[in-house]
């Protein structure tokens, strides 16, 4: 799993904070989301997806690894 932000449509809601503070934060100049870390642990994996779920300007991007051939 990898997750972008688009600051551009943050609305600093900050409800991808309150899910994952972990993996979020919001700048203390505009409070805009930022990533603090881009390595997505496997139990952070519903909790950013949720995250992702509920931002309401459609800011954070959940992008799947594709599947390993073997």
């Amino acid at each position: 799993m990898q997750v972008s932000v688009d600051r551009d449509r943050c609305c600093s809601s900050g409800m991808c904070v309150m899910n994952v503070p972990e993996v979020f934060d919001q700048d203390d100049r505009d409070s805009l989301v930022r990533l603090r870390q881009t390595d997505i642990r496997p139990d952070q994996v519903a909790d950013v997806r949720l995250a992702a779920e509920l931002c309401p300007g459609g800011a954070i991007t959940v992008t799947e690894d594709e599947p390993a051939d073997g």
